[in-house]
C-alpha cells in the first residue's frame, strides 16, 4: 500500500470516528428539544418499520417541545406507541391531529451524569483515533523495515500522521466542550 494511501486511509478513519462521536452525542438529551432525539424511533408504516421522520413531519415550536405531525391521521396512535416503546423517557400526548412531546427539565444530578457520559464517549473516540494512528505508524515502520521508504520519509510521514491525530483530538475536545455546555445549560 502506498504511503499516501496509508495517510489518506488513516485520515478518513479518524474523520469517521469524529462523525460517529457526533452521532452518539446527538442521542444525549440535554433538556432542550431537538428532533434528533427521535432518530432512533421506528414506526410500523404499512407493514414496514421506518424511521419516524419518514412517516411524519417533526418540528420544534418551543425550546422544550417537539411537535410531530403525521402525514396520515391514522398513524397518530402508532407513532405514540413507538415513542413510548423506544424508552427515551418521553411522554407523548396525542390531541387528535398531532403529537406533542414535552421535554422534561433535567435535574442537576442527571446533568452531571450526562456530562460523565459525554466524557466517556469522548474518551472512547480519542482511543479510537490513537488506535488508528498506531495502525498507520505500524504500516509505515514496516515499509521502512522492508526498505520501501527511507528513514527520512518515515520521519516526515510519522509527523504527518501525528499532526492529523492532533487535529482530530482537538476537534473531539471542542465537540465535548460544546456538548458539556449544552448539557449544563439550564
Amino acid at each position: 500500500m502506498p504511503v499516501k494511501e496509508i495517510i489518506k486511509d488513516a485520515k478518513h478513519r479518524m474523520e469517521k470516528t469524529v462523525e460517529n462521536l457526533v452521532n452518539e452525542l446527538t442521542k444525549i438529551r440535554t433538556g432542550r428539544a431537538n428532533p434528533s432525539l427521535l432518530d432512533s424511533v421506528k414506526v410500523d408504516y404499512y407493514g414496514q418499520s421506518v424511521p419516524l421522520n419518514q412517516a411524519a413531519n417533526i418540528s420544534v415550536p418551543e425550546p422544550r417541545l417537539i411537535a410531530i405531525q403525521p402525514w396520515e391521521k391514522n398513524m397518530l396512535a402508532e407513532i405514540e406507541r413507538a415513542i413510548l416503546k423506544a424508552d427515551l423517557g418521553l411522554n407523548p400526548s396525542n390531541d387528535g391531529t398531532m403529537i406533542r412531546v414535552p421535554i422534561p427539565q433535567l435535574s442537576e444530578e442527571r446533568r452531571k451524569d450526562l456530562v460523565k457520559l459525554v466524557h466517556k464517549f469522548g474518551e472512547d473516540g480519542k482511543i479510537a483515533i490513537r488506535n488508528i494512528r498506531r495502525d498507520a505508524n505500524d504500516h509505515l515502520k514496516k515499509m521502512e523495515k522492508n526498505h520501501e521508504i527511507s528513514e527520512d520519509e518515515l520521519s516526515v510521514e510519522l509527523d504527518t500522521i501525528q499532526d492529523t491525530t492532533d487535529i482530530h483530538i482537538k476537534n473531539i475536545d471542542d465537540i465535548l466542550d460544546n456538548k458539556e455546555k449544552e448539557v449544563l445549560e439550564v
